[in-house]
């Protein structure tokens, strides 16, 4: 939860899709890519590095301000957006919220951009393009991946934890989903710290996808230890703001939702 005790609390909306379809983490543990130059137009708005260290002042006054008001949130990156005074802000395992360049207000949900016959979420590409990137970085070997069958024509990626019902729900539907041509690549994101030996031991096994299935369908598994990426993978689905399992995304970065059908999946794929 952002806010420990303010009553003026963004999550609720969030909280009800998690509830509905997946398992959230444990309590125990534009289109414009935001670069400005020298002879952007005159819209208050300086150059690089002038615009580079107001960005670094308000992170500095937000940090304050977050630490001020108990809210524990680290931030992992800010952009501008094509609406003046106004920024993205990128928090670890937190849906992103919008600033004012001030850094006194904050408000999270949709910003839409108006004028054009299709509505546009301004923020959708700034989460986007990080997620690709971050996506991008992962290695074929360090995932279990269910090919599709026949042609491959999508490619997701889902993070899971074997500890997830919703999970579960997903997974026994893999020949479905993989039938209308999805390929799915699991990325380990264990809910909490007593849920990391589980999902080591099955990246650890020497057959991680047979583990898998029987892990996820309640079956003991040995603890096995050796050098894995599940501490790693964890880490980067936080910086994605992952904060629950099942998380779904397109291989453009795109975030799909939690649980969904394999009918829900490829619709979304296709729009």
């Amino acid at each position: 939860m952002l806010f420990t005790r303010s009553k003026i609390l963004f999550a609720s909306t969030l909280a009800t899709t998690l509830f509905m379809s997946a398992c959230s983490k444990s309590e125990d543990t534009q289109k414009s890519d935001g670069t400005l130059t020298a002879t952007a137009p005159a819209t208050g708005q300086a150059s690089n590095l002038t615009e580079r260290n107001a960005q670094q002042r308000l992170i500095q006054k937000l940090e304050k301000n977050f630490k001020t008001a108990n809210i524990n949130a680290k931030i992992i990156d800010i952009k501008p957006t094509e609406v003046p005074n106004l920024y993205w802000v990128n928090l670890e395992g937190m849906t992103a919220v919008y600033t004012t360049a001030d850094g006194q207000y904050i408000f999270q949900g949709d910003l839409l951009r108006l004028g054009n016959k299709k509505v546009e979420d301004i923020g959708q590409s700034f989460q986007s393009a990080l997620s690709k990137g971050l996506l991008s970085q992962l290695k074929a070997e360090d995932l279990i991946i269910y090919p599709a069958k026949s042609k491959t024509k999508h490619i997701v990626y889902v993070f899971t934890d074997i500890s997830c019902p919703y999970c579960h729900k997903l997974h026994e539907h893999m020949d479905e989903i993989n039938s209308k041509g999805i390929e799915v690549r699991y990325i380990a994101w264990p809910r909490g710290e007593q849920y990391f030996p589980a999902m080591e031991s099955v990246w650890c096994s020497k057959d991680r996808k047979t583990a898998f299935d029987q892990a996820i369908a309640g079956q003991q598994l040995d603890n096995t230890n050796c050098e894995n990426p599940v501490k790693d993978q964890y880490q980067m689905g936080l910086k994605m703001g992952v904060n629950g399992t099942p998380a779904i995304y397109s291989s453009e970065g795109v975030y799909l939702g939690g649980y969904m059908t394999a009918d829900e999946i490829l619709r979304s794929l296709n729009n």
